[in-house]
């Protein structure tokens, strides 16, 4: 089983969150860990690769820009 290094606040090792991926009518989607569902990709390798772009991607931006991310997410639930 392939590992992941821990999210903030996280103790313990966890495995990759399969879970993560779905698809739907024959595209790849990923939700987020505040709930968003973000795609459509072609295929499940294109939808993890997004994932790693937007982890990349939230975790150098600005704390208003997350801020800003996770109340969107809260509004869309």
């Amino acid at each position: 089983m392939t590992m992941m290094s821990n999210r903030n606040g996280e103790s313990e090792t966890h495995a990759i969150r399969n879970q993560r991926f779905f698809q739907m009518e024959h595209y790849w989607y990923y939700t987020t860990r505040e709930g968003v569902n973000i795609g459509p990709f072609d295929s499940c390798i294109q939808a993890e690769q997004g994932v790693a772009e937007f982890i990349e991607f939230i975790c150098a931006a600005d704390d208003k820009v997350v801020q800003a991310f996770k109340q969107c997410a809260r509004v869309a639930a």
